[in-house]
């Protein structure tokens, strides 16, 4: 019995890896997009105004700082 325990505890280990990278390539991409793409970030905007504000707070936390002001000035210019 103990084989089979150590079976199913491998199987579960290696699901939540896959899961577990599946999710920092996700957010990575997802990071990239909305770094790259002034398209992207306004539908994000619009759609999910929750995952903009992570994107800029984690721009800044990691010393960027007037980023969401050229994106909204950008923005803001391209209604124009």
């Amino acid at each position: 019995m103990a084989c089979t325990m150590e079976a199913v505890a491998k199987k579960i280990f290696k699901g939540v890896l896959v899961v577990e990278l599946l999710g920092v390539f996700g957010a990575y991409f997802l990071f990239n997009k909305m770094n790259t793409s002034q398209d992207f970030w306004q539908t994000m905007s619009k759609k999910f105004p929750f995952i903009l504000e992570i994107y800029y707070k984690t721009i800044e936390q990691s010393g960027m700082y007037g980023v969401r002001e050229q994106d909204q000035e950008k923005w803001l210019n391209s209604k124009n």
